[in-house]
Order: structure tokens, then C-alpha cells, then sequence
């Protein structure tokens, strides 16, 4: 299955694509920082992404960071309807280093993002650390996750927000992965 989407406003433009192909990503956001954290996810999630964004970086990331997390969301919204069978739930603890991070997700149609992260500074190069939650709150809500993100331990900053995306894509593989039940995963017969 690839869904794709464009995003055309003022301060972006973007192309996406997200599969559960195998392929390989081609992540291009023009804030190196991202690529870095979407890679991961990608490989971390098993889907492929397919990214070329132009943006207003030279105000700031903000507007490609959360338009990115936007299609994303909107993309992985197409995905859960089209699967149709899919366990769920998922919870993934990501260790990276001195740090730990831990998502709860849950594919219910209802958008709800608790973020519980308290970074240890505010940019790592020239990402600002803030917009980490941006793009969660983007992506979660678009995607209609309840999905609570809770870093436990923190440390380096850059070694934080790399275990909040890698514990954030387990936990998105685990909950798309296929269930032994026939049909959606609820016993309303239905998640919207």
C-alpha cells in the first residue's frame, strides 16, 4: 500500500509518500536534524517515506517541522482505514544511552497527544528542541492516535529526542502489525 499527499501554503511545499513497501526512504526536508529523526523513524517502523519539502527555513524549521507531521498523520490516517486489521495497542521502551523513552499508543480514532518530555536544552545545531512536540502533536492528532510519550530519563539532548521518535516508531509498527483477529480491532465494529 503507498499513499501519497502534497501540501502546497504560503511557507511550504511538500510531497510525501508513506508505504509499508520495504523500500528504501529519500528524506529531504532541508533541516538536517529532521532527516535524522525521520530516517530513524522510517527504519524503526518499518515504512517507507518518501519526503521532498521546501520551506521558509530561513525564518525558522517551524512550518516544515509541523506541516511535515500534518501529511504524515493525514497519510497514516489513509493507511489505518485501508488495513483494516491491525492489533492496535503498543507500548515500546527505547533506550538510547543514558536516556529512556517510552510510548503507549493506541489507533482509536480519537486524537490525544500527552507529551511528558522535559528536554534537556533548547536546540541541538539548529533544531530547536521545542518543535519535537510540534511534529508529535501534528502527526498524532491528523493520524487520531491516542498516544502518550513520556521521556523517563534524559541526558544528552540530541541521544533524548532520538529516543522519543525510535520509541514512537516501535510503538506505530506494533500497533499497525496484523491481528489475529478478522476486522477492525474494536468492539464497536468500528474506529473513526
Amino acid at each position: 500500500m503507498k499513499f501519497q499527499k502534497t501540501r502546497n501554503t504560503a511557507e511550504t511545499k511538500l510531497d510525501i509518500s508513506l508505504s509499508d513497501d520495504g523500500a528504501k526512504s529519500e528524506i529531504n526536508t532541508g533541516v538536517g536534524f529532521l532527516d535524522h529523526m525521520l530516517t530513524l523513524f522510517s527504519f524503526h517502523s518499518q515504512l517507507t517515506l518518501t519526503i521532498r519539502a521546501d520551506g521558509d527555513v530561513e525564518v525558522d524549521d517551524h512550518h516544515v517541522t509541523e506541516d511535515i507531521g500534518i501529511v504524515l498523520g493525514q497519510l497514516l490516517l489513509e493507511m489505518v482505514k485501508e488495513k483494516q486489521s491491525f492489533s492496535r495497542y503498543a507500548t515500546s521502551y527505547i533506550p538510547m544511552d543514558e536516556t529512556l523513552a517510552r510510548t503507549v499508543m493506541d489507533i482509536s480514532g480519537r486524537p490525544y497527544l500527552s507529551f511528558n518530555c522535559e528536554l534537556s536544552k533548547e536546540k541541538v545545531g539548529t533544531f530547536d528542541t521545542e518543535l519535537t512536540e510540534e511534529f508529535f502533536r501534528a502527526l498524532v492528532i491528523n493520524a487520531r492516535l491516542t498516544t502518550h510519550i513520556d521521556l523517563i530519563r534524559g541526558g544528552n539532548t540530541h541521544h533524548e529526542i532520538e529516543a522519543i521518535f525510535k520509541s514512537f516508531a516501535r510503538a506505530l509498527k506494533d500497533a499497525l502489525a496484523a491481528n489475529d483477529v478478522q476486522g477492525v480491532p474494536s468492539s464497536k465494529g468500528v474506529i473513526e
